[in-house]
């Protein structure tokens, strides 16, 4: 029997933003136990490795007792059953999301109808926040871009983050 108590949370989380981060701890707040899973997509370029996606959140959200972080190539349902867990958790920004989740929660409830998916709005502090955004910052705020980053990523995420693009 799954976990109803247990939640998933998975994304690619390239980069970690403060949108992320807020998932994270209002989810532990609810659930007995959160799986972060790091998805890996053989077929994407990230700007940083599984590893480094880990360490990262590890060092942003580590201070959670009921959170663990994990890397899972393949579908997120399936990561979700090896994590003997019950619910995956979604966080939403957009309308534009909504219609994007709505249109993948159909197809996991088709491939795991056992599994329930939860949503979490987005705070409005983080609602425009998107890691195309935050790269884009990194990449074309030159010497200010550090400033610009603290209101969209963790502290921890910013110097990996301009390294990347130094």
């Amino acid at each position: 029997m799954l976990e109803t108590d247990h939640a998933i949370y998975v994304g690619s989380f390239d980069p970690m933003t403060l949108g992320h981060e807020d998932v994270i701890r209002r989810g532990a707040r609810i659930f007995r136990r959160l799986s972060v899973g790091i998805g890996i997509n053989p077929d994407k370029e990230p700007l940083f490795s599984p590893e480094q996606r880990l360490d990262l959140m590890q060092s942003v959200v580590g201070d959670l007792e009921n959170v663990t972080i994990h890397c899972f190539t393949g579908l997120a349902v399936d990561f979700v059953k090896d994590q003997n867990a019950a619910v995956m958790l979604r966080g939403v920004r957009t309308l534009s999301d909504i219609e994007t989740e709505f249109t993948m929660t159909l197809a996991n409830s088709t491939l795991a109808p056992d599994i329930e998916t939860v949503f979490l709005m987005a705070n409005e502090k983080y609602s425009h926040i998107s890691s195309s955004l935050i790269k884009q910052i990194a990449k074309m705020g030159r010497e200010t871009a550090a400033n610009k980053l603290e209101q969209f990523v963790p502290r921890q995420v910013i110097a990996p983050l301009l390294a990347k693009y130094s």
